[in-house]
């Protein structure tokens, strides 16, 4: 029986600025049980990712762009897009499945750090 190995899971700083504003989203607009049950899915993929990461599959904005090392999962109404390497799982990405990509992009380029 093998074991699989868990990688470790890091947050970069824009996917925390997109954890919070979604909580603030949610629980402006549906509050704080819809919240909960929202940061749950997300913690729960993310927990499974460790174990799994390569569950996602790549999304296909970045597919057509010829950007494949990027995969996503769904978690509820959210996407959770990421990148593997080595031991490390780096999340990019948390917003919901309805966002356009490209909107997405050019709004966290633009977003003051």
């Amino acid at each position: 029986m093998s074991s699989r190995r868990l990688l470790s899971v890091v947050f970069l700083h824009a996917a925390e600025q997109d954890l919070l504003e979604l909580k603030d989203y949610v629980l402006k607009n549906f509050g704080a049980v819809v919240w909960r049950t929202t940061y749950r899915k997300i913690r729960d993929a993310t927990t499974r990712l460790k174990k799994f990461p390569h569950e996602g599959r790549v999304p296909d904005e970045l597919a057509r762009l010829d950007i494949g090392q990027y995969r996503q999962v769904i978690a509820g109404m959210n996407r959770i897009i990421y990148e593997i390497r080595g031991d490390t799982l780096f999340i990019h990405i948390v917003c919901d499945t309805r966002k356009e990509m490209r909107v997405l992009l050019t709004r966290r380029m633009l977003r003051p750090e």
